[in-house]
């Protein structure tokens, strides 16, 4: 028996304002920035829904309903699998999901998927936590921290991280190749803020990677990349 979706307590705290569309509940982070770009690149109808860290809104009994981890992003859609309502966390999982949903951004050949897939994952294991690291070392509470050697492991990391990416740029126009997909929305996010929000960019030496430089530049001139950037708006 399929639910509707007021039939689901996170829409107790974020009612639908549109009960047939996709619900995303985000900010606009690295991680939260993926789902609303993607969403934005294969044109499927949504609500966005702002979930303040300042009200704790994360930590709500609603939010916990649909995320027990208690992170962004997640989605509930009215539209999922077999027509029933689907929730889902984890912005690497929401991105594959939205991907096969629609078959955009994904490669068809199978051998490819895999290879995309190998990327995604690459910045879900890899990418995102170190540079977040980064981020809490140099701009939040740890900077604070007297023995920074947490920094400089994080950072060295880092810098490892964007020299595998910029290798595997070279003569590609994006990580696929000509072919544009979420393995681009995945990474890409987490290269900007590594540079523009953490103002990390000296320490990991930003400007000497000219292909992360150049694919990242292309990337941001995209229409639904910079719309979805500013998506859910902070409370």
């Amino acid at each position: 028996m399929s639910q509707a979706l007021n039939d689901f307590a996170v829409t107790q705290k974020w009612p639908a304002q549109h009960p047939e569309r996709l619900q995303l509940y985000s900010l606009p982070t690295p991680n939260g920035v993926k789902v609303s770009i993607m969403l934005e690149e294969i044109g499927l109808p949504y609500d966005a829904h702002t979930v303040s860290f300042e009200r704790q809104d994360q930590m709500s009994a609603e939010f916990l309903s649909l995320n027990p981890n208690n992170k962004i992003p997640a989605i509930l859609d009215p539209n999922g699998p077999d027509g029933q309502a689907l929730q889902l966390f984890e912005s690497g999982a929401i991105l594959w999901y939205l991907a096969e949903k629609t078959g955009q951004l994904i490669p068809q050949d199978a051998a490819r998927r895999y290879e995309c897939m190998q990327w995604l994952f690459f910045q879900v294991g890899g990418v995102g936590p170190m540079m977040g690291q980064v981020g809490f070392f140099y701009k939040y509470g740890g900077k604070d921290f007297e023995d920074k050697r947490p920094l400089e492991r994080y950072v060295a990391e880092s810098k490892r991280l964007l020299g595998v990416i910029d290798q595997h740029l070279r003569g590609k126009q994006w990580m696929m190749g000509d072919e544009y997909t979420v393995a681009d929305i995945a990474i890409l996010p987490w290269l900007r803020n590594i540079n523009e929000y953490y103002d990390a960019g000296h320490l990991v030496n930003f400007n000497s990677y000219a292909e992360v430089n150049r694919v990242l530049a292309n990337w941001l001139k995209r229409p639904a990349v910079q719309k979805g950037l500013e998506i859910p708006p902070r409370a």
